[in-house]
């Protein structure tokens, strides 16, 4: 295919655009940007005719503003005294308290079925190995208490579970988006799993139905495998995990 060295992922794009990922799969899935598919959905871009195609068009996002509670520098300690509030669940990152609303039922519902495919993955490749879910806490640094929607801690870094934590970073954390946190887990929670080398971070939005796998490489996250709609996503560093997309959203 000439003019195939011009072709860039979604993820190159939607930088070069100032746009979100998921905002480049709806693009592609309502056809209003030109795109080249490598066969079994890989879809690639050309810069020029992408913005070709949306001169005129608004494309800029306005950002979700992100204020947290407080100046003060919350640590662990601080979380730990901090009194429950029916409906929210609070997080620190890199010592700022940010507290969100309960997640809604769709994500549930997605959380759950995810769960249940990693739990029978690594039951057979893994067995001392766990699968856990929100509401669970992960500290990183003292300055970093999050909830995962859902992480896999292996059977080789069993220490970090303790009695009312996980203490260090899982092999795999999952974060299901949501509008009001989709920046958040795609910028600022990614530096944040980035720099306590959680190996594998996986993002999951079920409204534009596409699930992207990052991979830690030379200390830096790349995308190693994504999927939409009615994919099948194999990954490679997991041998033999196949996940049939179409499940989760049904």
């Amino acid at each position: 295919m000439s003019g195939e060295k011009e072709l860039i992922t979604a993820q190159v794009l939607a930088k070069a655009l100032d746009l979100s990922a998921e905002t480049i799969w709806r693009y592609t899935r309502e056809n209003k940007i030109p795109y080249v598919e490598l066969g079994s959905k890989q879809y690639r871009y050309r810069l020029a005719d992408v913005i070709n195609a949306l001169t005129g068009s608004t494309v800029q996002e306005k950002a979700a503003e992100y204020k947290p509670e407080s100046p003060k520098r919350f640590t662990y300690q601080d979380y730990l005294e901090m009194p429950e509030e029916a409906g929210y669940r609070f997080e620190i990152l890199e010592g700022l308290l940010v507290k969100e609303p309960a997640p809604n039922v769709k994500h549930q519902r997605v959380s759950r079925r995810l769960q249940r495919i990693l739990e029978d993955y690594f039951w057979n490749v893994d067995t001392e190995g766990e699968v856990f879910d929100a509401p669970l806490d992960v500290t990183f640094f003292d300055i970093n208490v999050v909830q995962p929607d859902v992480f896999y801690v292996s059977g080789e870094q069993k220490e970090i579970v303790k009695d009312a934590r996980v203490d260090g970073p899982p092999t795999l954390v999952v974060e299901i988006l949501s509008p009001s946190t989709s920046r958040r887990d795609r910028l600022q929670k990614m530096r944040i799993y980035q720099g306590a080398k959680v190996k594998h971070y996986w993002l999951v939005n079920p409204d534009e139905k596409t699930l992207e796998c990052f991979s830690l490489q030379n200390d830096l996250y790349a995308l190693v495998a994504a999927g939409m709609d009615d994919d099948v996503v194999e990954h490679p560093g997991f041998a033999g995990l196949s996940i049939a997309l179409e499940t989760l959203w049904k």
